[in-house]
Order: C-alpha cells, then structure tokens, then sequence
C-alpha cells in the first residue's frame, strides 16, 4: 500500500504502482489538507476575479462568467476539451497518468473538492483505465485534451477500459458503486490544466530504457565473449580514469557479468609475452569501436536516465495547475506550473539516449553478420548451406529499417513550438509528443536486442563455446533457445522476434540501477 501524501512520491513507489499491483491510499491529513485549501478558495473567490472560476478560459479570460453559471462552465470546458484523437494510451501510461494527476492534487493547492481524488483513487485501485486517446494537448497548459478525457470519466461520463473491455463509465461506476464527481467550483481546471499525462508516461519510459540498458550491457558482454576480445577496455583502471560515474557504473557491470568467463582475455598473457616478431600480427590488436567502447556509449545512457529520474520525481511531487492556491499565505497565484518544458527536455533526451543505444545494438549485429568484420562467423551466421540457406539475413533489414526510424523520432519537440489557442498559447513544450515518441523508440530498440541476442545465440552455437562462456551468458542463451532453437534450416522468424521482445520488455536482469 503506497500512502498518497504531502511527503515525495518516489520513483520505487511509482514502479511498485505500475509493475506490482500496488495500491493507493489516501492520507486523512491529506484530504483534510485538500478540503481546507477547497474552503478557502469558496470564500476567498466570492468578490475577486480570478482565473478560471468566474472567467472564461485561455484568450477568453477577459469574459467574466456570472455566478450562477460557475459549475456550467467547469462542465463545458471538460466537455468541450475531451477532444482526442488516435490509438489510446495504454493501461499502464493511464495508471501512470492517474497517480501524477491525484498526487499534484493531494498537495494541496488546487482548491478542488475531496472528492475528486476520492474517485481517482477508486480509478487506480479497481485498475479502470480510462480511455484516452494519444493525440491532443500541446504541453503548454499542460496536457489539456488527454487530461479532459480523465476527467470526462471522473465526472461519469466517457468511456473505460474494465477487465479488458471498453465500456461507458456510467456502466461500471454503477456495477463497482462509485459515484462520479458532482462539479462544486474549481474542479474542470483543476483536474485538466497540469503536467501529468508526460510525467506519467515519462517514468514508464524511464522504467523500460532503463531494461534496455540493462539487456544492451548484456548482448555487449555476450559479443565480447564471443570474440574472445581483451580485458582491459572494461577494467577498472582504465575506466577510472575517465571522470563520469555512467561510463564506470557500465564498466563494472561488464566485469560483473564476465566475471566467471573463461572466454575473456588478458593482454598480458597474449600480446605483452615478448612472443610476437610477425609483421602482420594475426590476433586483434583493439576490437572495434562497437565492441571496445561500450562504457564510454552506454555511460552517457545511464547518465540520462538518471537525471530524468530525477526531474520525473520533481515534477510527479509538485503543484502543476494554475492558478494556484494557497491558504497558508491567504491568496491566489496566477503564473505557468503547467508548462511541460522539463519534461519535454527530458523525453527528447531520453529518446536520442535510447536511439544510440539501438544504433550500437545494430553496428554490433552487422559485425556478427559480416564475416569479412569478425573473420570467426559465415556471412548471417548461416549455419545451413552458404547460398542454400540465409541465416539472420532477413532479420537484419528489420533491425537495420527500425533504427533508421528511431533516428527521425529523435528529432527534438522541446524546439517544435507551434503558437495555438489564439496566440495565448505562443511558447509551448509538445511535452506530450515527446514522451510518446519516447515510447516508441524504446520499443523500437527492445526489436533490434531480440534480433541479436538471437544471432548472438547462433554464433555461440556455431562456435562451440557455450560451455566457456560466463554463466550469465548460459542463462540468456538457454532463454532465447526456448524461444528460437539453434537452426541451420529457414523458417520466418517473426512470432520468434516478437516473442522474444516481449520477454525483454517484461524481464529485467538488473545489472545496472538508476
């Protein structure tokens, strides 16, 4: 059970949430909180003009709302706002988004019922996912349209997924007793002008690229094994001479994971022995950049994700609503909590982070493709009859043709700002973009690791060394011969890639932490 209250929400809490089935509850203090700031918004509001309670919304600010149409024009601007369009968002970055909207809300300061968190606290626990359709908000005033499409069931209305089956809100609200919120003063702003649709889907990204580093740092392990490459570009001594805690935090994971290897050489037993006279020396000098600098790309990687973990736990643990309301001081400030600018950076950064990850994953399988580059395989790893048969050599065009586009999804939405809503909104985050673009990077990258984790998995077979190889290197190999056995003859290899980028999506082998 994870208490929702003024202390910080962390990004463990928030794992155990989404992965775990974990629950929510509400603090008493926290509503009692809640409640006071609601109160005081009843009372300080009565002969006062401010935003969005006797005002029209956006451009239309200056239109004052008269007193009896107050809770109509809550309604309307949820309504007029659950705009959306597009394949929805999936359970998960829903889930996500509910926990970040309910928890800016239990802070405190935006004047809404009790309520309204009440029912979202429902929405989290009976695991109802509202549905909320991808295209919408700008990231300006936050993710206004994908959060009006929360909010359109918070009040009763619009649609659910429930046990797998979308159906309208009223129809499980009723067959669950939950009683939609009744709209009192504040609450249509309050629950659609924030940050919380990005930040949600934010730290979803983060937990998965987060898998990505771990099973990259893996199948790089695995190839330097395979090769029987040195030592020393993974060693402790060379890496800490390089300042960044990333590029160390890889390193020791690569010694930690080739620890039992009787694959992995020292230098000094080979080339610094004083046997070598040769001209052309036959043995590897250096491997090649895709094999030897594995700290120095996957530490800038790690670097990333670990600063976007903490602005996630930032933004998910502050009031990111406008305006915002403060009782403790006895007023009401106006100003822009909800711009997504921090996430929006942070979703790009994690996008291009990933993107190289996957552009390392592609140059290390060409290697193992390419028999004139590692002078140990046949041309795909064919293990059939060259000519007759073709290996990998499908497959590759796949891996090839999905890191093409994860190079065009990485271009940056923090800098694509498009003036909307009048030219009220001029300067605005695409925040939302972003973090979905992310998303689909990330899965991206999880297709090209299947397919060469499964080429890795032909090499050893061809090479014979499985038995040599680290006992992690076993484990990983005997997983993917579950899915895709040894082969020498064809066959499609697509239910295999899926398969298999499923099991890396969902298993993480925790070699590195954040």
């Amino acid at each position: 059970m994870i208490h929702i209250s003024r202390e910080a929400l962390t990004c463990g809490e928030m794992q155990e949430l989404l992965f775990n089935d974990g629950k929510i509850s509400i603090e008493k203090e926290t509503l009692e909180r809640i409640e006071k700031s609601f109160r005081f918004l009843i009372d300080f509001s009565k002969d006062k003009i401010i935003y969005g309670i006797n005002t029209g919304f956006g451009p239309m600010a200056q239109y004052r709302v008269e007193q009896d149409d107050l809770v109509r024009l809550q309604y309307n601007l949820i309504r007029s706002h659950a705009a959306g369009s597009g394949n929805p968002l999936n359970p998960v970055q829903v889930k996500a988004a509910m926990i970040a909207r309910l928890k800016t809300l239990s802070l405190g300061y935006s004047g809404i019922h009790k309520d309204a968190a009440l029912v979202l606290e429902q929405l989290i626990n009976n695991d109802i996912t509202p549905y909320i359709p991808e295209h919408g908000g700008v990231g300006a005033s936050g993710d206004l349209v994908q959060l009006s499409q929360l909010a359109l069931v918070i009040i009763g209305e619009g649609e659910v997924y429930y046990k797998g089956i979308l159906k309208p809100t009223k129809e499980v609200f009723e067959e669950l007793n939950i009683r939609p919120l009744k709209v009192h003063l504040r609450e249509g702003l309050a629950l659609i002008n924030g940050t919380s649709v990005m930040t949600g889907i934010g730290f979803v990204n983060l937990f998965k690229a987060k898998h990505l580093v771990n099973w990259s740092l893996a199948a790089s392990a695995m190839i330097n094994e395979l090769v029987q490459s040195f030592d020393d570009h993974f060693s402790k001594e060379l890496n800490g001479t390089k300042k960044h805690k990333g590029q160390q935090t890889i390193a020791k994971g690569l010694r930690e994971f080739l620890a039992d290897s009787k694959l992995i050489r020292k230098r000094e037993d080979h080339l610094y022995n004083g046997r070598h006279s040769e001209k052309v020396i036959k043995q590897k000098v250096q491997e090649y950049y895709s094999l030897r600098c594995v700290p120095q790309i996957l530490g800038p990687v790690i670097d990333t994700l670990t600063y976007a973990k903490n602005i996630l736990e930032g933004e998910i643990n502050s009031v990111n609503d406008n305006p915002i309301i403060n009782f403790e001081t006895g007023t009401v400030y106006h100003g822009g909590n909800f711009h997504g600018d921090y996430v929006s950076f942070e979703m790009d950064k994690v996008k291009t982070a990933v993107t190289k990850l996957s552009m390392l994953a592609e140059r290390q399988l060409n290697f193992l493709l390419n028999s004139n580059l590692n002078e140990i395989l046949p041309p795909f790893v064919n293990l059939g009859t060259l000519g007759l048969n073709l290996g990998m050599q499908g497959a590759q065009f796949t891996a090839t043709s999905t890191v093409a586009e994860n190079q065009s999804l990485s271009f940056p939405n923090y800098v694509h700002s498009i003036p909307n809503n009048n030219d009220n909104q001029d300067v605005v985050s695409m925040g939302t973009n972003s973090a979905l673009m992310a998303d689909k990077v990330i899965n991206n990258t999880f297709q090209v690791l299947a397919i060469e984790l499964m080429t890795l998995s032909q090499g050893f077979a061809k090479l014979g060394l499985e038995e040599k190889a680290s006992s992690n290197t076993q484990n990983i190999l005997d997983k993917i011969r579950s899915i895709l056995p040894v082969f020498k003859e064809d066959n499609s290899l697509y239910h295999q890639i899926a398969e298999l980028t499923e099991y890396l999506k969902n298993n993480d082998i925790q070699l590195v932490e954040l």
